[in-house]
């Protein structure tokens, strides 16, 4: 699915041998561009697994050297000055956050006279990002506008100093407690026994919530992002809790082999900015694959989203069990 036009794939000239750093945007058309070219390393700093894998599938049999590394820790494992073409799109990323890191991992990453394209649109932050590029590289130049989009480029001069790696992974994650998840913790049923999936744990807080209940049983959280994944397995090693593992997956791809007895999502309905169903159905086939024939499964949903026809097709019995004016939790078994 493309979102965008390529505006990139016209602005980004690459030349024999370059190295090509791609900002978390691995979904990006321009990277499909990229691998088209011969000897070219393209490494992806990349935190969904997903979109990475993707990427790293149309790759092979190619004439490029690809690697991939989290986008959220990028400066922790890697060598600064070594890449000579850095590209971020701003749809891509969740926040205000991963766009500032998107600029310091440029900043660190790029060798003296590297170039970062960024591209996105005014209300994306397109216009902001352009200021912080002029004050950490000394240099912005706007190179297209169009349709709203743009695309804006900074060198990297060479009495610039690298940039610090940043270290606290907590700030890709929300510490706060949704109003959706705060419904469902009000009517989620867990047992001692139970053998619980949190799928797409995010921060963790459901996870976290079933393991202090589960006392015999055992959690798995799972999440796309490797900055979740980190986020949560912080919090669980804070917790102090020994019942509980998170693992990165795509959907329930890493437990498709197991059963469980409770599995709780609170699904995104957002993809690159465009409000899609798609994953939480996703969700929804696949937790009617690995979930136990006595068990329960616990969907947030915005009220406005419509999940009850896939729901009905998966499940035999499902029923609204909390919720508001804004939010539902429905409550979804096999018999």
């Amino acid at each position: 699915m493309v979102f965008q036009s390529c505006l990139l794939c016209d602005k980004v000239h690459l030349a024999e041998h370059d190295s090509v750093l791609i900002l978390n945007s691995a979904a990006d058309v321009f990277v499909q561009q990229v691998i088209q070219c011969e000897n070219i390393t393209l490494l992806l700093a990349e935190d969904n697994i997903a979109a990475a894998r993707l990427v790293e599938l149309s790759s092979l049999n190619k004439h490029i050297t690809f690697q991939h590394a989290a986008f959220h820790d990028y400066t922790l494992h890697h060598q600064p000055g070594t890449i000579d073409v850095a590209v971020m799109n701003l749809l891509y990323q969740p926040g205000a956050a991963w766009v500032i890191h998107g600029l310091q991992v440029a900043a660190y990453a790029l060798r003296p006279g590297g170039l970062l394209y960024v591209t996105g649109a005014k209300e994306r932050g397109i216009l902001s990002t352009a200021k912080r590029m002029q004050t950490m590289f000394g240099n912005v130049e706007t190179l297209e506008i169009s349709k709203g989009q743009r695309v804006i480029c900074a060198r990297k001069l060479t009495k610039q100093p690298s940039q610090e790696p940043i270290q606290d992974v907590t700030v890709f994650a929300s510490s706060k407690l949704d109003e959706g998840t705060r419904h469902l913790l009000s009517v989620l049923e867990v047992y001692k026994t139970d053998e619980a999936l949190d799928l797409g744990c995010g921060a963790g807080f459901l996870g976290l919530h079933i393991a202090r209940l589960a006392t015999q049983g055992r959690v798995t959280m799972v999440d796309v992002s490797l900055a979740a994944v980190d986020v949560a397995r912080q919090a669980v090693e804070q917790s102090g809790l020994t019942n509980v593992r998170v693992l990165p997956s795509d959907g329930a791809k890493a437990v498709l082999n197991q059963h469980f007895d409770l599995i709780v999502t609170n699904p995104p309905f957002h993809l690159a900015g465009i409000q899609t169903l798609e994953i939480a159905e996703r969700f929804i086939r696949e937790a009617a694959q690995i979930l136990r024939p006595q068990g329960r499964f616990y969907l947030v949903a915005n009220r406005f989203l419509k999940y009850e026809v896939e729901l009905q097709a998966h499940f035999k019995r499902v029923e609204e069990v909390g919720g508001d004016t804004r939010y539902k939790i429905v409550r979804a078994q096999l018999e």
